[in-house]
């Protein structure tokens, strides 16, 4: 998302000269190109001229260490600056009631309900027992939407269909929960194309009579400023508890997540990536500037890597590296595991210096497709042992998953040189040492 401004704040801090210290003379093009890269990045022009100023601020008549230069500087006092910017430090959100009520708000279309249902995902397996409550009665699909998606969490959904007002499905619904065992509700309302009154009467009585612990405002970050107009819009009506960013794997400038903090007061809490449930994770501003200075985000990485990767899958795994028994049934449930993380190139932007490398390389889940068609037309056989695959059965693999034999080919090289690699790495290091240098979320 932040991939134009990344390049952008990289060409500007190389444009900084001069040794010793940081002066007015030598700090003035950098900052005018800071500025222009935030505002092309669709911040709010008076949140990058405040940020600008204050950085300018900060650099002026500080020592330039021999080791570091004048941009390095640079970019540490920008990066602080980023973070503060965004709210300094991640904020959770308040679970207190008995049920706690979660109130989602925002405009149709920002994508609450696949919140809603993301959210409840991320709860249920935290332990808590969650409940989904639809209460967008305008929306034909919204019910529906919200039932598929508690199918997929194994997240019960609360909805009275023919009830036309949305107060009272809220209720029944904390009713209900109290009645069997419900700690958390979330309440996923309706939405409008535009802010207007009725919208924000029938919000505004939904919070007056549920009391929630937890009032979020969902926004898409694609709409830029007008992301930020909307959150002010509704705070001065709702005056929410915390802002959601979702969509922010699309082809967005992220602006609104850089502006929004300074022009609502109201912290980010969560972002959201994609369609997939686990594609979900709270704001951490510290991380989101490392990411947006092209530093990487490999805490997140790491997160995102112990939230998806079953740990009795790992050990089991483990074992069978350990005992130089991996397999293509091995390998495509790795496969598995990795995609439930996310888009794929998002992940790899998580990697410091990656984000550079990747501008111009179409990286995208759709990679995985031919690997995982390969395997797929393998017999049970062949997978448990790949050396028995000969020139005809590779022909018969290619046919049947609509690949080349030179693909097949490849496949099986790469994953012979992995075989390869995880026996050496046994050996270096005894087994269970050595295995932890090659997969770092085994356990």
């Amino acid at each position: 998302m932040f991939d134009n401004l990344s390049l952008k704040l990289e060409k500007a801090f190389k444009t900084l000269k001069g040794q010793g210290s940081i002066t007015e003379v030598n700090v003035a093009t950098t900052m005018k190109e800071i500025r222009r890269a935030l505002i092309d990045a669709d911040v709010n022009f008076k949140v990058a001229k405040d940020v600008t100023d204050d950085i300018k601020q900060k650099a002026l008549g500080q020592d330039v260490l021999t080791a570091v230069s004048p941009g390095q500087l640079l970019t540490k006092i920008t990066n602080d600056e980023l973070t503060a910017l965004m709210g300094g430090s991640s904020e959770d959100i308040s679970l207190v009631g008995n049920p706690a009520v979660i109130l989602i708000s925002g405009l149709q279309g920002s994508g609450k309900t696949t919140f809603s249902g993301k959210l409840a995902n991320m709860l249920n397996k935290g332990g808590k027992q969650v409940l989904l409550t639809a209460c967008d009665i305008y929306r034909p699909a919204a019910i529906d939407q919200l039932k598929v998606l508690g199918e997929q969490t194994g997240v019960e959904v609360y909805a009275e269909p023919e009830n036309k007002d949305a107060v009272k499905i809220a209720k029944n619904a904390i009713k209900y929960a109290k009645e069997n065992n419900k700690k958390i509700v979330i309440v996923d309302t309706a939405g409008r194309l535009a802010v207007d009154e009725e919208m924000m009467n029938e919000i505004s009585r939904l919070k007056e009579a549920l009391s929630p612990s937890e009032t979020l405002f969902v926004v898409d970050a694609m709409t830029g400023q007008d992301a930020v107009n909307t959150a002010k819009a509704f705070n001065e009506k709702l005056n929410f508890d915390g802002v959601v960013l979702t969509k922010l794997d699309g082809d967005t400038r992220g602006g609104a997540a850089i502006s929004i903090r300074r022009v609502v007061d109201k912290p980010i809490k969560f972002i959201s990536h994609g369609e997939k449930m686990e594609a979900i994770d709270k704001f951490h501003p510290d991380r989101m500037a490392n990411r947006i200075l092209g530093m990487g985000d490999v805490v997140s990485l790491v997160e995102r890597a112990q939230n998806t990767f079953d740990e009795e899958e790992t050990r089991r795994l483990n074992k069978k590296i350990r005992k130089n028994q991996f397999d293509f049934n091995d390998f495509l449930s790795q496969l598995e595991q990795i995609k439930k993380m996310g888009n794929i190139k998002d992940l790899m932007g998580m990697i410091p210096g990656m984000g550079k490398a990747l501008k111009n390389v179409d990286v995208d889940d759709d990679s995985f497709k031919p690997i995982e068609a390969i395997i797929r037309s393998m017999t049970q056989l062949e997978r448990e042992s790949p050396d028995l695959i000969s020139g005809s059965r590779r022909k018969r693999i290619a046919d049947g998953s609509g690949t080349s034999v030179q693909q097949v080919n490849n496949l099986l090289k790469q994953f012979n040189d992995m075989r390869k690699m995880m026996k050496t790495m046994n050996k270096m290091g005894g087994g269970k040492k050595g295995l932890a240098a090659l997969n770092p979320f085994g356990r």
